[in-house]
């Protein structure tokens, strides 16, 4: 995450789960923001979520959490 700058975007916190997450949604963990850079599909739902930073999550079909979502108005 170093360097980067949201610039010509506006940003938005919005509640995700297993099923609304995307590549690019900046998830704060324990204090630090990663990217989604990559997911896996998983049984029962889940999804194994791979950040930029080599960090990788589960969030199971339930797991609900605030990501911080990019959107671009052009």
């Amino acid at each position: 995450m170093r360097g980067w700058t949201p610039s010509g975007a506006l940003a938005t916190n919005v509640e995700i789960t297993s099923t609304s997450v995307q590549r690019g949604d900046v998830i704060q963990i324990g204090g630090q923001p990663c990217r989604v850079a990559d997911l896996t599909q998983l049984p029962g739902g889940a999804k194994r979520l791979h950040f930029e930073s080599g960090e990788v999550l589960t969030m199971h079909a339930r797991t609900r959490l605030v990501a911080l979502r990019m959107r671009r108005h052009w």
